[in-house]
């Protein structure tokens, strides 16, 4: 067999070294366009390094527990479009592997170039072995955590690629100084930078900073599914919204309005980090927990309306929840508080400024007829297409 010359080489796509949030769970857009880019390449994932340091309280302390206790790596082998997890205890097998994710052991966003180095010599002797056994061609380094900066150079990448989903200067549960100062050296060293909102375009280098709105699974929340189990079926109609449930969720709107439409049910899919207690024990609210990505079709082509209750603050503006286009490909009709992101969709989305608004939106949304239009709105906007965008930009690099 003749082998390939250094052009043929060069024209492939090339594979990439990721520094993300940890792989698995409800998929990031980062996993999204991972996830089809991997098709034609090989992935090397390394799970979340911290945007912050460890703290003394139940919930760090058990994140920490499952970081140093799990396996070091999984290989991710696919099967039908999907990705199976295979635990592993050596490295025998890496290089038969496409998808190799790594669980670093390491410090958390390290503050002094003392902790740095330790903190960069750590990961490094934990994933160089494992690039060795993969054989990249010429890997491009993505990084969706500007702490990761500390390990450009030391991969053996061709280029720096920065995607940003969060003003992290505005992020809750974040280091805002370290990451902040992290940002500048990655903006520095990034041969190309992807936003997925205009307020986050804004506010990088012009002539390396490319908008990358999101995309969406269209053929799985378009596509007709039964109703789930746990939904509601007493007649209500009912007001939907999934997602996390944390400080930019406006809690006290959504009482207001709750108290006004005792005829409706209110249901709640996520994780609950903030006291919900003012409309918990009201009697038409439900909250259900976290749900597997692939069953919210179930909830959110059945509720009667969509909600996307926001307070209004700098990480919100900064946002572009990718629940929205989720959303749209339903159908459903939609209400939201106002954000920049919502602005390209506010023909097909009812938006509101107050409860009295949005009780009045609710209410509206029993009598609307622009399910089809509401649909057709984002069904060119596929991960499949971003992906293809993503491709060709780094293809360029």
């Amino acid at each position: 067999m003749q082998s390939k010359t250094k052009q043929e080489l060069l024209n492939e796509p090339r594979d990439l070294i990721v520094f993300g949030e940890d792989w698995g769970g409800l998929p990031s857009s980062t996993q999204h366009l991972i996830s089809h880019l991997s098709k034609d390449r090989r992935v090397l994932w390394v799970n979340s390094i911290g945007l912050r340091q460890p703290e003394l309280t139940v919930k760090d302390v058990k994140r920490a527990f499952k970081k140093i206790f799990s396996d070091s790596f999984v290989s991710e082998k696919r099967n039908k479009g999907f990705y199976t997890r295979i635990p592993s205890g050596n490295t025998s097998n890496i290089g038969e592997d496409n998808f190799i994710v790594v669980n670093p052991k390491t410090i958390p966003a390290p503050k002094s170039p003392t902790s740095r180095w330790i903190s960069r010599l750590l990961l490094l002797l934990q994933i160089k072995p494992i690039l060795r056994k993969m054989k990249l061609q010429s890997p491009i380094l993505w990084i969706s955590l500007p702490t990761a900066v500390d390990f450009c150079g030391y991969l053996g990448e061709s280029s720096l690629v920065y995607y940003c989903g969060d003003d992290f200067k505005s992020l809750s549960g974040v280091d805002h100084d370290t990451v902040s100062k992290r940002e500048v050296e990655t903006l520095k060293k990034a041969s190309l930078v992807m936003t997925s909102s205009t307020t986050l375009l804004n506010n990088f280098p012009k002539d390396k900073t490319i908008f990358l709105p999101h995309g969406v699974d269209f053929d799985l929340f378009s596509n007709p599914t039964q109703i789930a189990d746990d939904l509601p079926k007493d007649g209500k109609p009912i007001a939907g919204f999934y997602g996390s449930i944390s400080k930019w969720f406006d809690i006290d709107t959504l009482k207001k309005v709750i108290d006004y439409l005792p005829t409706w049910n209110f249901v709640f899919i996520g994780k609950v980090e903030i006291d919900v207690s003012s409309i918990s024990s009201l009697s038409n609210t439900y909250f259900l927990g976290p749900k597997d990505h692939q069953s919210l079709p179930t909830y959110s082509q059945h509720w009667t309306v969509s909600l996307l209750p926001f307070v209004n603050n700098k990480q919100i503006d900064a946002c572009n929840p990718l629940k929205l286009r989720e959303y749209l490909a339903t159908g459903t009709p939609i209400v939201s508080t106002n954000f920049s992101a919502i602005q390209e969709y506010k023909n097909v989305v009812k938006i509101v400024n107050n409860s009295y608004d949005m009780v009045d939106a609710i209410e509206d949304s029993l009598f609307d007829n622009n399910k089809e239009i509401r649909k057709m709105s984002v069904s060119n906007q596929t991960w499949t297409f971003r992906s293809k965008q993503v491709s060709t930009w780094l293809s360029n690099l």
